[in-house]
């Protein structure tokens, strides 16, 4: 599991800070930033409430497609 740089490029999209983005979802700042950092593999519930809030699928964010394996 490498960085997810498609969160990252989605929640700055969103013009979210890492905080605004835990605070949406209930976790604390640093639990975000593991993810993005490919430290912290997250729930399929938190995958999913950081989906609603930043308008994407889990395909968006979270499942690597074959192409980029």
């Amino acid at each position: 599991m490498g960085k997810n740089l498609k969160l990252k490029s989605a929640r700055a999209g969103a013009d979210m800070t890492q905080k605004d983005l835990a605070d949406a979802v209930g976790v604390s700042r640093q639990t975000v930033n593991a993810i993005e950092k490919g430290e912290y593999n997250p729930t399929i519930n938190l995958c999913k409430a950081i989906c609603r809030v930043l308008g994407k699928t889990l395909n968006d964010l979270f499942w690597e497609d074959e192409n980029d394996a």
